[in-house]
């Protein structure tokens, strides 16, 4: 969605910019060449090869960009509060890690089963199938993958690896499956399993809600956030953290009653109330650009 998400930042020359998750920086290739000849561009991603891919490929704009490795939970940290007039976060995993069959993020080639985003973590997708206590990994598939067979496969998943450790992507999804068939449909059974996994692996959920505080520290009053999500959950985090900073009032626990609100003022309002999606040509240059949604916030 790269000229959506330009549209949505208007990239302007002395503007500063965040790329949250440089990838292989072409996001930020197109910010910077929008904001030219003076716009700056700080970069981040917890991939490795993603940050050497993303210093190459902004070769030509050298001495407008910083790019570092690291969480884009981070941010705050090092960009300093209130300074940014734009900041993208593309959420989700990304084509190169999902087409590289030894980073183990894919079902489609075997591989490892690793499903680091960091490869310095020590925690893998291995040790959580092989250790996770049944009860755990049924929890990990219901609340990062609405698995509605959690509690089967995190059985079965506990009966095969009393025979034999889960070292391979295939291994666990022909586990999965063998306990599912497809039965002629077009999603493989073990989708959700494996988008679960990844997610608990690399503590997307905590870090997408640590890095959207961060970006409204380092935006500008009048700086734009855009956000690409790539399923529900991400969205729902996404929409009721923009809710919350959007409304004029607040209440303490759960439930939200009137007569217990306390005005406040806004610190967010909605550039666009639903979220856009990908161009019809984009879908069917990039299949998995389909299930992409942008939202785009203003920081008041």
């Amino acid at each position: 969605m790269l000229v959506e998400v330009v549209e949505a930042l208007q990239p302007k020359p002395h503007g500063r910019y965040v790329d949250g998750t440089v990838g292989g920086a072409g996001h930020a290739a197109a910010i910077l060449a929008a904001s030219s000849p003076t716009g700056w561009v700080y970069g981040c991603d917890r991939d490795g090869v993603a940050v050497e891919a993303a210093q190459k490929r902004l070769a030509e704009f050298e001495g407008r960009f910083e790019i570092r490795r690291g969480n884009f939970s981070e941010l705050s940290e090092w960009i300093e509060a209130g300074s940014c007039d734009g900041v993208l976060l593309d959420l989700g995993v990304s084509s190169p890690q999902l087409d590289v069959a030894e980073r183990g993020f894919s079902f489609q080639n075997s591989g490892p089963l690793d499903m680091r985003m960091d490869q310095r973590q020590t925690l893998t997708a291995a040790k959580l199938v092989n250790e996770a206590a049944p009860e755990e990994l049924a929890r990990i598939f219901w609340e990062f993958g609405d698995e509605r067979e959690s509690r089967k496969f995190a059985r079965a998943i506990e009966h095969d690896r009393k025979v034999r450790r889960f070292e391979t992507t295939q291994q666990l999804a022909e586990l999965i499956e063998r306990i599912s068939p497809r039965y002629g449909s077009k999603a493989h059974p073990a989708t959700k399993v494996f988008q679960s996994l990844r997610i608990a692996v690399n503590n997307e959920i905590g870090s997408l809600e640590g890095g959207l505080e961060g970006t409204l520290k380092i935006l500008k009053p009048g700086g734009r956030l855009a956000v690409i999500t790539f399923h529900s959950l991400e969205d729902r985090v996404v929409k009721e953290w923009a809710r919350r900073l959007a409304r004029d009032y607040e209440f303490d626990g759960e439930v939200d009653i009137p007569e217990l609100r306390r005005p406040v003022t806004p610190a967010l309002k909605f550039v666009n109330r639903k979220a856009m999606k990908p161009s019809d040509a984009e879908q069917k240059q990039n299949p998995r650009s389909r299930s992409a949604q942008l939202r785009v916030f203003e920081k008041i």
